[in-house]
C-alpha cells in the first residue's frame, strides 16, 4: 500500500483545491462588524497552468508558481505577465513560491524522490539556480517559508516518522537539514497538503507553525526557534480521512492565528472547516461559523487587525471579526492567497486564474 501522502500528493496534483485554514481569537457574542464589499478584480495570464504558489509583493507586483513548471511574474499590477520559468523546469510541479522582491524569489516543486526542488532567482526569474534537489525515494517537500530575507525552512512529509525540515540561512541559495529530535512523532498517515503553499507559514524572526491532515486528528506544529523543536496540538478540523484535515494556516502575529481545511473532495461535507487561536496555536476554537465549504487558502489583510479573506474551488469568504464568522463574496475558484505589506491582497487557482482583491468602500 502507498504512503498516504504519496497517494494525496497524486490526487492533489490532477484533482481540485486544497482547503483553508483559518485561526483567531476566543469567539466572542458580539455581532461581527458588517463585511465590506469586495470582489476578485481578475488579471488574464495567459495561461491555463493551476497556480497554487503565489508570493504578493505589493500592488503591482506578485509572483505565481504552478504546473508544467510555470513561473510567472507582473510588475505592472497584473496587466502584463511575464513567463520567467526556470528553463527544462516543463516536468515539475510548483506548488509554493516565496519573493523578496520583484528580483528575488524561491520556488519549490514537490513529488517524491527528486522531483522536490528548490530554485532560485536573484534577477526576477532572468536566470535560476537549484538549491535543492532531494535524493532521497521516501521523502517528499510540501511547501517554503521565510521569516526574513535570510532566514527559512521548507516542509517535507514524514520520512521514518517524523516531518521533514530543511533550513536555510542565506536566502534559500542552500538547505540543510534540521535535527530530527526536534520533531515530535507523527501520527499515523499524518502528512501535510501542498495545496497552497500555507503548510507552513511563519511570523515574525523565530516563529513558525505547520498543518497537517490525514491522521485520526488534524494537528497544528509550533516551533519558536526557526524550526529546530518544535510542539504539537490538535484542533477541532475534521481529520479522521486522508482527504481532511487542515490544508492552511496564517498568523497575523506570533499569538493570532487562523486554520483552514475541510474534505478536498468535490462534493464532500467540510463542517467546522476552521478554527483560530489567540495564544500561538496553543489552543484553537471552532469558528462558530465556518466558511461553506472546504478552503485551501488564508490570509490577513494587513491594514485591519481582524479582517482576514479565505479562497477555495467554490468561493471566498471574508471575515472582519478575527476568523470567527466568514462570509461569502466570491464563487469563483481559486486555491491560493496572499497579501503584501501595502495592503494588496491577491489570489490564482485553475486553468491560469489570477485575481486582485478589490473593495466597494
Amino acid at each position: 500500500m502507498k504512503r498516504m501522502g504519496k497517494t494525496l500528493r497524486a490526487v492533489l496534483a490532477g484533482a481540485c483545491g486544497a482547503a483553508l485554514a483559518l485561526v483567531g481569537t476566543a469567539p466572542s457574542a458580539q455581532a461581527a462588524p458588517h463585511p465590506p464589499r469586495l470582489s476578485w478584480e481578475t488579471k488574464d495570464t495567459g495561461t491555463d497552468a493551476r497556480f497554487r504558489g503565489l508570493a504578493a509583493v505589493g500592488r503591482s507586483t506578485a509572483w505565481l508558481a504552478g504546473t508544467k513548471g510555470t513561473v510567472l511574474l507582473t510588475r505592472d499590477g497584473g496587466r502584463g505577465w511575464r513567463d520567467v520559468s526556470p528553463p527544462g523546469a516543463g516536468g515539475l510541479e510548483f506548488r509554493d513560491v516565496e519573493a523578496f522582491d520583484a528580483r528575488h524569489a524561491v520556488v519549490l516543486a514537490i513529488g517524491e524522490g527528486e522531483a522536490s526542488r528548490i530554485l532560485r532567482t536573484d534577477d526576477g526569474g532572468a536566470s535560476w539556480t537549484e538549491a535543492f534537489r532531494n535524493t532521497d525515494p521516501k521523502a517528499f517537500y510540501d511547501c517554503v517559508t521565510f521569516f526574513d530575507r535570510r532566514h527559512g525552512i521548507a516542509l517535507g512529509d514524514p520520512v521514518d516518522g517524523r516531518f521533514r525540515v530543511l533550513a536555510t540561512g542565506d536566502g534559500g541559495r542552500s538547505w540543510r537539514p534540521a535535527p530530527d529530535e526536534g520533531m515530535p512523532a507523527a501520527l499515523p498517515g499524518e502528512a501535510a497538503f501542498a495545496a497552497s503553499g500555507q503548510c507552513v507559514v511563519s511570523s515574525g524572526g523565530r516563529d513558525a507553525w505547520i498543518a497537517t491532515g490525514g491522521a485520526a486528528a488534524s494537528r497544528v506544529l509550533h516551533s519558536a526557534d526557526r524550526g529546530r523543536t518544535w510542539t504539537a496540538t490538535t484542533t477541532p478540523v475534521p481529520a479522521g480521512d486522508p482527504a481532511r484535515g487542515v490544508f492552511a494556516l496564517a498568523f497575523r502575529d506570533r499569538a493570532h492565528g487562523l486554520a483552514v481545511g475541510g474534505d478536498y473532495r468535490t462534493g464532500q461535507p467540510s463542517p467546522a472547516a476552521a478554527a483560530l487561536s489567540g495564544d500561538g496555536g496553543r489552543h484553537w476554537t471552532t469558528a462558530p461559523r465556518p466558511p461553506a465549504a472546504y478552503r485551501s487558502g488564508v490570509a490577513w489583510l494587513p491594514r485591519g487587525r481582524a479582517t482576514a479573506v479565505a479562497v477555495g474551488p467554490t468561493g471566498s469568504e471574508v471575515s472582519t471579526d478575527g476568523g470567527r464568522q466568514w462570509h461569502g463574496f466570491d464563487t469563483g475558484s481559486y486555491d491560493t492567497v496572499a497579501c503584501a505589506p501595502d495592503g494588496a491582497c491577491w489570489a490564482a487557482g485553475e486553468k491560469g486564474r489570477a485575481a486582485r482583491l478589490g473593495t466597494g468602500r
